[in-house]
């Protein structure tokens, strides 16, 4: 059986993120994904998230960091930080953020649009630095898949040390 993502909005509250929040990004996520990474016509009302097909959730207007078969290309990666990273080569401002959300725009590309903003506005909402900075590592992180973590295990040492 394929490995799948279950609708729970714990990954969120782990970041810090208030219930309502993370209830939202659990059933917005899982809305978009579940149809295109599910085999089969029918939906399924638990909204699952094939992992394995995962790479059928690419949606257009995007960084093209990951390609058509999901593999990440580094070129792509670096590209994002030579074009838009204009006052710190390693990190990107909400400016920053928004003139390559612009740039990336596909004509007509209204889904992918809306995509691309969440994704971006999400990630820079919930890795910036203290200086409002979205690194290069955290952005790396997100692509390679240790940025939840990364956060969770920074979280639960820094409540640990107040306590």
């Amino acid at each position: 059986m394929a490995s799948s993502s279950s609708l729970q909005p714990d990954g969120f509250r782990k970041l810090g993120r208030n219930i309502f929040r993370s209830l939202l990004a659990a059933v917005l996520i899982h809305l978009v994904l579940s149809h295109k990474t599910r085999p089969g016509k029918w939906p399924s009302l638990l909204f699952p998230i094939v992992i394995k097909n995962i790479k059928y959730g690419k949606h257009g207007s995007d960084s093209d960091a990951y390609d058509a078969e999901g593999r990440f290309v580094p070129e792509k990666f670096e590209e994002i930080f030579k074009k838009y990273a204009h006052k710190n080569a390693n990190s990107l401002t909400a400016d920053e953020v928004n003139e390559l959300l612009k740039k990336n725009r596909e004509p007509k590309d209204y889904f992918g649009w809306l995509n691309a903003t969440t994704d971006w506005r999400l990630l820079y909402d919930l890795a910036k630095n203290k200086n409002g900075e979205l690194t290069k590592e955290a952005v790396r992180a997100v692509y390679d898949g240790s940025l939840f973590e990364q956060m969770t295990m920074a979280r639960e040492n820094a409540s640990k040390k107040s306590s």
